[in-house]
């Protein structure tokens, strides 16, 4: 097959709309060589084209296609499906076709699915377009699935056509980086490297890259790669080499010492170089040894957006900047003065009582607060990359500390560990709701353990999400104590205003575009007028940053209408804060949540939510519970 042909680099994104009014391994069946992985049956018999049948759809099949192959759809499954597969098709597709059941056993987008590939644990997986030809007859797959993030992404335009194993060439692709790149990301998603291999097909006459591309799996831009061979690591295979004598092997990714985008685009590469050494654009241009083309970069600029500077300064001639930061200041003085009144305090404090730090060990840190009883709401990013279905991997653990409002060793917490499955996850508005077991336990210098109880939940707080005016956050920002910061909301039409001014105290031009590129990348247009998002997040500034996902936003008047989700950062390590920060609206989640507990027929917690909301006529409504009648 002849190798496919490239597409030309894309041209830099023009930033200028921003500032603007417009918005935007496995198996154990195959003889192998020491230490490489197996799985995949190895050609019989010489290269034949196989004899063909002219069926009634006029399709065309081998007639001597017919082998069978196991899968199971838990690794913990003592249930194993036999797969009688007689016509060309992908593993998925081969399943699918085989066995009725699969939309109730697979219950997530193709794209989320991981196919495991043999029976010994975590060894290596293959994509849901495997060719079923390079599945070795009586061999076993697993089925599992991820389902808050995406695996894989297949282009749509290749060839989907399947043929017989000889005409492929199958290697592995260590999940581990090679030379100076065991820390980059290669990879859509991080759940891929809690298994060894990745399983890689091309077909003979196709190049590593084109290989690569096809299985969808990899990051969309891994640039000048080579492969290192696992058992001599010196030995090297380019990009642009054929698949053909790959055969069986495997291999580390290897990236280039100084990565760097292709010259059409220069503002990438330096960008690149300001994040991996921490510094500055400015700094990154001027540290020893940088290769990058400081004539291209400010060639770019004067193409991008000429007139940059000027804008910037007719925007606040004079001293106009700071007559905006003094009116935004007495503004935010009307707000802490509301929330200053000492019956606003005592209630936000007593609902505060509910609301914990979330540690998922060894992976993040968060915020979360109690619905009811002992089930507690938080984001769902914070188990990014620990997640199989709705469970916890084995080795993670969930711990939900309260009253943790004092410095250590001051402090008296106490604590309760989190059940291993989730009532629910939800990706798309980034929740996670879990059940904390019974018992708990005081942390106290003097006291070591002692049987505590959950705090009253906050589901009957619940209010709609208001346009403008005052709001107020309870959390736990940087991995600390508990923390509470009055703030404002900002409404859809004024976000831009406010992105602006948040970035107009900065006049150095290069440090501008740093900023838009890394802002923009992360989708803020999205929550712009008349982006998706624009009408279904509140959004407002606060200190609020890394560990105060999950956390409460309350009005004034006590109400909880919010999740604080993230913000939009600039991207540097040196930069903690953020240009704007967003919350998720409580009754859009609540929504969801019931959505997906009726679609799994959860009758069990669908009761168990209909008797806590006694007084909430918002999810009363939701739960579609008819209001009780008044004398």
């Amino acid at each position: 097959m002849a190798p496919k042909r490239r597409k030309t680099a894309e041209k830099p994104p023009d930033i200028r709309r921003f500032f603007g009014k417009e918005n935007d391994v496995p198996g154990g069946r195959i003889q192998k060589p020491k230490e490489k992985p197996e799985g995949v049956a190895e050609p019989l018999m010489p290269k034949q084209t196989p004899l063909k049948v002219k069926h009634e759809n006029g399709n065309d099949f081998p007639v001597s296609h017919s082998h069978r192959f196991t899968v199971k759809f838990k690794a913990t499954d003592r249930k194993e499906y036999t797969i009688d597969c007689d016509q060309p098709r992908s593993v998925l597709e081969a399943i699918k076709c085989s066995l009725d059941t699969t939309d109730k056993m697979i219950k997530c987008a193709d794209e989320s699915i991981i196919i495991q590939l043999g029976k010994k644990d975590r060894d290596s997986v293959v994509p849901t377009h495997f060719p079923c030809s390079c599945v070795g007859d009586g061999e076993s797959l697993i089925i599992l699935y991820s389902k808050m993030e995406k695996i894989e992404v297949v282009q749509e335009q290749h060839d989907k056509t399947i043929h017989p194993r000889e005409e492929y060439s199958v290697f592995y692709i260590d999940t581990v980086g090679g030379l100076k790149t065991k820390t980059k990301d290669l990879f859509r998603s991080k759940v891929i490297k809690q298994f060894k291999y990745l399983c890689v097909y091309g077909e003979k006459g196709m190049t590593v890259e084109e290989a690569l591309k096809r299985d969808g799996r990899f990051v969309d831009h891994l640039g000048e790669f080579t492969l290192s061979d696992n058992d001599n690591p010196d030995r090297l295979t380019v990009r642009t080499q054929r698949v053909d004598s790959l055969h069986q092997k495997a291999f580390k990714i290897r990236l280039p010492l100084n990565k760097r985008e292709s010259v059409e685009n220069p503002a990438r590469s330096i960008l690149d170089v300001a994040l991996e050494s921490g510094n500055s654009v400015k700094k990154a241009i001027e540290q020893p040894g940088s290769s990058v083309n400081v004539d291209e970069i400010y060639e770019l600029l004067r193409q991008q957006f000429p007139d940059l500077k000027t804008w910037m300064e007719s925007r606040f001639p004079g001293d106009s900047y700071q007559q905006a930061l003094n009116l935004r200041n007495e503004m935010f003085g009307k707000i802490q003065q509301s929330f200053c009144e000492v019956h606003r305090i005592e209630k936000l404090l007593k609902m505060g009582k509910s609301v914990c730090k979330v540690i998922v060990s060894n992976v993040s840190q968060g915020t979360g607060f109690v619905l009811f009883d002992r089930f507690i709401l938080t984001s769902a990013h914070l188990f990014k990359g620990c997640v199989l279905g709705n469970t916890l991997e084995d080795h993670i653990n969930v711990s939900a500390l309260f009253n943790y409002d004092d410095p250590e060793p001051e402090t008296n917490f106490f604590f309760f560990y989190a059940e291993k499955i989730f009532v629910d996850i939800d990706n798309e508005l980034d929740y996670a709701v879990l059940e904390l077991k019974p018992e708990g336990q005081r942390f106290s210098p003097k006291t070591k353990s002692e049987n505590v109880k959950v705090p009253p939940g906050l589901l009957n707080k619940f209010g709609p999400l208001p346009r403008n005016g005052e709001a107020c956050i309870i959390g736990h920002p940087a991995e600390g104590v508990k923390k509470i910061d009055p703030t404002c909301i900002i409404e859809p039409e004024h976000r831009g205003q406010a992105v602006n001014d948040h970035l107009a105290k900065y006049k150095d031009s290069m440090f501008i575009l740093q900023s838009v590129f890394q802002i923009k990348n992360r989708g803020i247009d999205d929550i712009m007028m008349g982006g998706e998002k624009a009408e279904k997040v509140a959004t407002y500034h606060t200190f609020m940053y890394h560990g105060a996902s999950g956390s409460p936003v309350f009005d004034a008047h006590g109400q909880l209408f919010g999740l604080h989700t993230a913000g939009y950062g600039y991207g540097l390590p040196e930069m903690k804060d953020s240009v704007i920060e967003y919350a998720h609206p409580l009754l859009a989640v609540f929504e969801k949540f019931v959505s997906n507990l009726k679609e799994r027929e959860n009758d069990e917690m669908l009761q168990k939510l209909k008797e806590a909301v006694t007084e909430n006529q918002h999810l009363k409504q939701i739960l579609q519970i008819e209001p009780m009648e008044v004398d």
